[in-house]
């Protein structure tokens, strides 16, 4: 049975709720009416390369919460065998946000549950995920956190590809 709250709820054509108020850089909700940043589609289906793209760059303008939304369109159209990958790599992003939010615990909880998801991928990583790389990361961010020393900007966007390059 629905709350009070779920009748003013913004809901899609299949009644799944969704928020078309504005969001700030740190993708908490604005009042209706303000200006925010340009929300990611929800039906966002792109190849992966696209995705990893888009999602560092993103992380590189300090939008990790949209790179969240990048990375979780990844995971909703992947193959099965991705799943666990993609949404580590959502969870990621998730945890940097909680950062730039302040909030230290969500931010362990989801680096913790990022750490899981990306080491759980059986088989060589593909699209040149740096997945060793972001694991380092996320253990070294929770280490910092856990002592207290603060994540400067520069240090909240990992690089999710490994430098081919090299």
């Amino acid at each position: 049975m629905p709350t009070p709250g779920d009748l003013d709820r913004d809901r899609d054509d299949d009644g799944r709720a969704r928020n078309s108020r504005p969001r700030d850089r740190l993708g908490r909700p604005l009042p209706f009416g303000s200006v925010g940043v340009e929300r990611i589609p929800d039906d966002l289906d792109l190849l992966p390369a696209d995705s990893l793209t888009w999602a560092q760059d993103l992380l590189d303008q300090g939008l990790a919460f949209n790179a969240h939304e990048v990375l979780e369109g990844a995971w909703k159209s992947c193959p099965y065998e991705e799943r666990m990958l993609w949404q580590g790599l959502a969870q990621l992003a998730v945890g940097i946000t909680h950062v730039q939010r302040g909030n230290t615990k969500g931010a362990l909880s989801l680096f913790e549950r990022a750490i899981r998801r990306i080491a759980s991928h059986d088989g060589p990583v593909p699209y040149d995920i740096d997945a060793a790389g972001l694991i380092a990361y996320a253990e070294q961010a929770m280490t910092d956190l856990r002592r207290g020393v603060g994540l400067e900007p520069a240090q909240l966007a990992p690089r999710l590809v490994c430098d081919v390059r090299q």
